[in-house]
């Protein structure tokens, strides 16, 4: 937006002191400016889209278990 405004302001200038060369690389160099602002927007616009990755409902979490024995064997190895 404000490189835009630049620009614009820079073919004002060009044009009132008949710098006509100056003046066409400077639209040229707007026209592409607001061309890689447009595809900024349109990619920016694609990624803020939510993608639901849905949430585990408690069946599945639950159904997981984890076995352990009671109580571990005493060793009659004491250190």
């Amino acid at each position: 937006m404000q490189i835009c405004g630049n620009l614009t302001a820079r073919i004002a200038e060009a044009e009132a002191n008949h710098w006509l060369g100056e003046a066409e690389g400077l639209k040229v160099s707007l026209a592409g400016a607001r061309d890689k602002l447009a595809q900024m927007n349109q990619i920016t616009s694609q990624r803020s889209a939510a993608i639901n990755l849905g949430m585990p409902d408690f069946a599945t979490a639950a159904s997981r278990t984890v076995t352990t024995p009671a109580a571990l064997p005493a060793s009659g190895n004491t250190q």
